[in-house]
């Protein structure tokens, strides 16, 4: 049985916890000098914006760092189903399978170029998300369920990704069709 499993990017993990890691040690500066520490002049509104921030990208680098254990696929696709983790809704869904898929297609959100599938018996995945990710993947005009894969953090480009879930589709439908 034929399956394809995309990895994270070594290089682009490695850049992203450089650059948090910066932008951490930039915040800190910042809070120690708004604490007064150097000139003793308390600036309040920097010393708790700057705060704020360090402890929310420390939390983020954390658990960056505690992913990078993770040796499992972000993306993997059989002859019958596909399952991802580029993006908490894609995490939630779980495993989709091939057959209840009506289009696959590329589209532009947030700066990111998403590979969209989209599913025509969404009852039957739903049960498990929670009712904000319902809200961002069911289309209620079209009562379809829109699953959004981000190529970003593999080796692949969008179009790539595209063409490859487009594959495995095409594959699953020929097989299922009689002859």
């Amino acid at each position: 049985m034929k399956t394809t499993e995309f990895f994270a990017k070594k290089g682009k993990t490695a850049n992203v916890l450089l650059s948090s890691g910066a932008i951490c040690v930039l915040l800190l500066g910042i809070a120690i000098y708004s604490s007064g520490w150097i000139d003793n002049e308390l600036k309040v509104k920097p010393l708790v914006i700057s705060s704020a921030l360090f402890l929310i990208m420390t939390a983020l680098l954390i658990g960056k760092l505690r992913g990078l254990k993770d040796k499992s696929p972000l993306i993997t696709l059989t002859a019958n189903t596909f399952q991802g983790r580029t993006a908490p809704l894609t995490k939630a869904f779980g495993k989709g399978e091939w057959v209840d898929v009506k289009d696959i297609n590329l589209e532009t959100s947030g700066g990111d170029r998403l590979v969209v599938v989209t599913l025509a018996n969404q009852e039957k995945y739903t049960g498990h998300l929670s009712k904000m990710m319902k809200s961002i993947a069911i289309d209620k005009e079209r009562n379809e369920l829109n699953i959004m894969y981000s190529a970003s953090e593999i080796e692949l480009s969008p179009e790539q990704l595209l063409e490859t879930f487009q594959s495995y589709w095409k594959e699953s439908t020929e097989k299922t069709m009689p002859a």
